[in-house]
C-alpha cells in the first residue's frame, strides 16, 4: 500500500480492529449497559476518481464527519474536504472490516462517512453494511449516489445505454462463475446492452472472453460496437471502439470496463450511441426471408454478379452479406434489381434457422477464397438440411518466377521480414494481428491498404499501425496506382493474397516486376468443400438449370 496522503499521520488508523477496540451489544446497549448513541452513518459515493464529480450532498457528508472509513486511494480524491476528521482505512481486500468499523463508530453516535468509489450501492459498500447492521440499531443511515463505472464509461464513449441495459461482473469472488454465464446467456439473448465490470486480473485471464463466446453464440451479432474504457476520468484515461468480435484479441485489467452495444447501436465519428426507441427504430436484424429463393453469400463481385444474372433468370434470390459496408456497396445494385440483402455475420444456428424457415432452393458460395471457415459452415448447414450446395470460387492466379508463395499468413510474416523493411500488406485487416505478434515485428515498419470501412481503419490503428501508413480505399487498382504507391511510401517487400485477376493480382504482380520488389503470395488454403465447384457465373448458372432450380 502506498504511504498515506495525509501528513498527520496519526489521524489515520489502518487496523483491522473494531471501533476503537469497544464492543457493542447487539441489543443496543453498550458495554456498560447505557443505552447507544444515536450516530449517523453516510454511505458516500465519491463517482469515478475526479472531485468535480461528487455531488454536493456527498461533500457536505464527508466535511460534517467525525469520522472518515475509505480505502486509502479513495482519501486522494477529497483530500480538500478533510479537516479534522478522524481517518480509519483497510486494505482493499477488507471490505467487511471496514463496513464494521463504520457501524461501530456509528454506534457510539459518531458522523461517520463511509466512502466508496463509483455508486456505494452499485457493486459496492452500501449492501454490506445493510447485512451487518442489527435490526435495532439506532444511529440513522444515509445512502448518497453517484456516478457508476456504467455510466462514466458510457460517457466517454458516447450514449450507448440509451436504452435497457444490464451491468454483469466478472468477478467470481462473490459469485459462482456458472452464475456468470448465464446471466451472459440470458443478456446474449435478449440482446441487451451490457456493461461488463471487473473484466481481467492477473488471476482471472480467460473469463472474458468465455463470457464474450457465449455472447456470441447466444447470438449477438460478432459486428456489435462495443466501448473499451480504462482509467475512466482518472489519470492515464484511455478509451477505444471495436467490435465484439474482435474483443476476443484484446488484452484488459481491472481497471478496464466494456461496454456493448446491441443490434441498434451506432457509430458516429469516435463515439457510440444506441437510439432512445419510442417506435422509430429501424429494424437492424435480418428481414424476413424470401421463401423458395436461392441464397447467394457474397464475399467478392463475382457474387454479387452471380445474384443478379440468378434473378435475371427468373429465380428468387436473396443476398447475405457480412458486413454494413459490404452491403453499402452493392445495396442500390440490388434494390434496383429487386434482390433483399440481409447484412450481418449471423452465426451457424440462425443462419440454419433463416435457411429452414424460407425453404430455401440451393445455397450460392460466393465468399472469399480465404474465407475457409464460413464456406465449410455452409456446407455443413446444407448437407444437414439437404440444401444443393453450390461454389463459385474464381480460378487461383499463374505467380511469377519472382514471387514467394507462403503456406499461410505465420510464414508470409516470417519470410516478409527476411526480405523487407518497409513492408506492405495487401492481405485485409483481418490477419494483420499475425503479421505485427510475429518475431521481431516491432523493428519493422508496416503499411496497409485495407477497405474504407472507418471499423476496419480504428481496428489497425488499434493494432498499432500509424494513420500515415494506411490506405483506406475501395479497389481493385491499376499497376499505375501500386508503383506510384509503393514508390512514395518506399516499400520494399509487398504481401498479398491470390485474390485472381478480378482482386487485381496481376496488377499488384506488374507493380512489383517493375519496381523489382519482393512479392510474398499467401497460397489459397485447402478448399472447405469441393461439392460441385464453378468456376464462372455461366458455369453456376448451367448447374442451377441441370437442378431444375
Amino acid at each position: 500500500m502506498s504511504a498515506p496522503i495525509i501528513d498527520e499521520a496519526s489521524r489515520i488508523a489502518k487496523t483491522d480492529s473494531r471501533w476503537e477496540k469497544a464492543t457493542v451489544k447487539t441489543n443496543g446497549e453498550g458495554t456498560d449497559g447505557s443505552a447507544q448513541k444515536t450516530g449517523c452513518l453516510y454511505l458516500v459515493s465519491v463517482g469515478p476518481g475526479r472531485s468535480e464529480y461528487i455531488c454536493p450532498q456527498a461533500k457536505e457528508a464527508i466535511s460534517r464527519s467525525d469520522v472518515i472509513a475509505s480505502y486509502e486511494l479513495y482519501l486522494t480524491w477529497v483530500k480538500p474536504l478533510l479537516d479534522k476528521q478522524k481517518l480509519i482505512t483497510t486494505p482493499l481486500t477488507q471490505e467487511r472490516e471496514r463496513a464494521q468499523i463504520s457501524i461501530d463508530a456509528a454506534r457510539q453516535g459518531k458522523k461517520v462517512s463511509l466512502l466508496s468509489s463509483g455508486d456505494i450501492g452499485v457493486y459496492a459498500m452500501a449492501s454490506l453494511v445493510f447485512e451487518l447492521m442489527q435490526e435495532d440499531d439506532q444511529f440513522q443511515v444515509e445512502v448518497i449516489p453517484g456516478i457508476t463505472a456504467a455510466t462514466a464509461c458510457a460517457s466517454i464513449a458516447g450514449a450507448p445505454l440509451s436504452h435497457d441495459f444490464a451491468t454483469l461482473s466478472l468477478s467470481d469472488l462473490l459469485c459462482p462463475m456458472n452464475w456468470i454465464e448465464e446471466r451472459a446467456r440470458a443478456v446474449g439473448k435478449a440482446d441487451l446492452c451490457l456493461a461488463l465490470y471487473n473484466v481481467q486480473s492477473e488471476k482471472r485471464q480467460e473469463g472474458v472472453y468465455k463470457i464474450i463466446d457465449i455472447l456470441l453464440k447466444a447470438g449477438k451479432n460478432p459486428q456489435t460496437l462495443c466501448a473499451v474504457v480504462k482509467n475512466a476520468y482518472r489519470p492515464a484515461q484511455e478509451s477505444y471502439i471495436t467490435t465484439l468480435s474482435e474483443l476476443r484479441q484484446k488484452k484488459f485489467d481491472m481497471f478496464t470496463s466494456i461496454i456493448v452495444g446491441n443490434r441498434f447501436t451506432r457509430r458516429k465519428r469516435n463515439w457510440i450511441y444506441t437510439p432512445r426507441g419510442y417506435g422509430d427504430w429501424q429494424e437492424a436484424g435480418p428481414e424476413p426471408p424470401q421463401a423458395d429463393a436461392v441464397w447467394v453469400f457474397s464475399g467478392t463481385s463475382d457474387g454479387n454478379e452471380a445474384a443478379l444474372k440468378i434473378k435475371a433468370s427468373g429465380r428468387k434470390v436473396v443476398v447475405s452479406v457480412a458486413s454494413d459496408y459490404g452491403a453499402g456497396i452493392n445495396k442500390q445494385t440490388m434494390t434496383d434489381a429487386a434482390v433483399p440483402v440481409i447484412c450481418g455475420s449471423l452465426g451457424a444456428d440462425k443462419r440454419k434457422e433463416l435457411l429452414k424457415q424460407s425453404s430455401c432452393k440451393a445455397v450460392v458460395d460466393a465468399t472469399h477464397p480465404y474465407a475457409q471457415k464460413i464456406s465449410k459452415q455452409l456446407s455443413d448447414i446444407c448437407a444437414e438440411l439437404n440444401i444443393p450446395y453450390l461454389r463459385l470460387e474464381r480460378e487461383a492466379s499463374r505467380l511469377p518466377a519472382h514471387a514467394v508463395i507462403a503456406a499461410d499468413f505465420a510464414e508470409a510474416a516470417t519470410r516478409a521480414m527476411e526480405l523487407g523493411e518497409r513492408i506492405f500488406l495487401s492481405t485485409g485487416s483481418k490477419e494483420l494481428p499475425t503479421f505485427l505478434s510475429a518475431p521481431s515485428a516491432a523493428n519493422k515498419q508496416w503499411f496497409l491498404r485495407i477497405l474504407p470501412d472507418p471499423d476496419l481503419l480504428e481496428r489497425a490503428v488499434a493494432l498499432g499501425i500509424p494513420r500515415s501508413n494506411i490506405c483506406a480505399m475501395q479497389g481493385p487498382f491499376s499497376q499505375a496506382f501500386n508503383e506510384a504507391l509503393w514508390r512514395d511510401w518506399q516499400i520494399d517487400c509487398v504481401v498479398t493474397k491470390d485474390s485472381g485477376s478480378k482482386g487485381g493480382l496481376s496488377e499488384k504482380i506488374k507493380a512489383t516486376e517493375n519496381l523489382a520488389l519482393p512479392l510474398i503470395v499467401v497460397a489459397r488454403p485447402p478448399a472447405a468443400s469441393t461439392r460441385n465447384t464453378h468456376k464462372s457465373v455461366p458455369q453456376l448458372i448451367e448447374a442451377l438449370n441441370h437442378l431444375n432450380l
